[in-house]
């Protein structure tokens, strides 16, 4: 009867010495993955491929360990790269010429195109039948920072479509990227151009 104790045990110790060794090689393993600090301009679903990688496992099949934060605002995120926090900033190329013409001499360096057009949607107050951009004359839009990708592109199709940006509407370029969607739930503004999924999720507070 000793015996068999003894032996489960030697059993167990072995069973407990293997498992040790197993989690120190694969912290050794990972610890050799490169860091990669990332900042992402906003989630949503333009950066679907991104985490779809981060979740099955991609970067690091590749020697990579991605840090993934936050920083709502091509402004944040510029600031986040300057500073150092992060290695590799998602956000509109605007910001890299910014940084240039403001004389860095650390200056951004845009080096890959992530999306061919604007990812944001225009968000009504009010319900709409049979929607033109003639609707938007006379009404207050929530458009974003001023000099940001998304303001610029809203106000290049205005134009398109013979909307004068200047006169015709009133956009509101006073709130901060982050706080859009609350301050169109507060009542502020008749539309909004949100990023997905923030545009379908704050469209349920429109009056019916």
């Amino acid at each position: 009867m000793k015996k068999v104790i003894t032996g489960l045990v030697v059993l167990f110790l072995m069973i407990v010495l293997a498992s040790l060794f197993f989690l120190d090689l694969n912290k050794k393993q990972d610890n050799n993955l490169e860091k990669v600090r990332l900042a992402e301009v906003a989630h949503t679903i333009f950066y679907a491929p991104q985490y779809a990688a981060l979740s099955q496992g991609f970067f690091e099949d590749e020697g990579l360990d991605i840090e993934l934060t936050l920083a709502s605002g091509a402004d944040k995120v510029t600031a986040a790269v300057l500073s150092g926090d992060v290695d590799i900033g998602f956000c509109g190329s605007e910001a890299t010429i910014y940084v240039y013409n403001g004389g860095e001499k650390d200056y951004l360096k845009t080096f890959a195109q992530l999306t061919q057009r604007d990812g944001t949607f225009l968000v009504s107050r009010e319900k709409i039948d049979n929607f033109t951009l003639e609707d938007l004359k006379g009404k207050t839009i929530i458009g974003g920072r001023q000099g940001g990708m998304p303001e610029m592109t809203f106000e290049w199709a205005l134009r398109q479509n013979g909307i004068d940006p200047k006169s015709d509407v009133d956009i509101d370029t006073s709130v901060a990227f982050a706080a859009m969607s609350g301050a169109f739930i507060g009542g502020q503004g008749d539309f909004v151009t949100l990023f997905e999924p923030n545009a379908r999720k704050r469209s349920r507070f429109r009056k019916k």
